[in-house]
């Protein structure tokens, strides 16, 4: 059997672009140190908002997205924390973007996302909604404050 030579050069470009793809994953999370939202098992825990310190430099916020505000809508975190956002939505889905940082997640009804950031420099780093979702959509915004 022989293959086509323009099929064969299709296969050839098909498998080198999906390499490129794969290289750009892996280096922008291991290299750029980008994590990668994670999606985790649902659980009722996480259906109410709370900001949780784990030890000195860990935070946990349990973040619950709605029509058209995140629970909770502020954040205190001291300079040089590390925090894991876990994020759910009550009611259609949600986005979280927190811009200087490079972290965007979906908020999916029934499931839980978790990602992981590093607050090194003190200030405020606002959070918004970039899933458009109804009318009060322009509204849905927060911030951490980092001391």
């Amino acid at each position: 059997m022989v293959i086509d030579k323009y099929e064969l050069r299709a296969i050839i470009l098909s498998g080198a672009l999906l390499s490129v793809f794969f290289f750009a994953v892996l280096y922008n999370s291991y290299s750029r140190k980008i994590d990668m939202p994670t999606c985790i098992p649902f659980d009722k825990t996480f259906e109410k908002s709370q900001v949780k310190k784990i030890d000195d430099d860990l935070y946990e916020v349990y973040l619950v997205a709605g029509m058209w505000a995140f629970d909770p809508e502020e954040i205190e975190i001291p300079a040089g924390s590390t925090v894991d956002f876990y994020l759910t939505s009550k009611d259609v889905v949600h986005g979280f973007h927190i811009n200087e940082k490079g972290v965007n997640m979906m908020a999916i009804p029934g499931t839980i996302n978790k990602i992981t950031t590093k607050f090194e420099d003190a200030g405020t780093y606002r959070f918004v909604c970039n899933e458009f979702c109804g009318v009060g959509h322009q509204n849905m915004m927060g911030k951490v404050i980092v001391k």
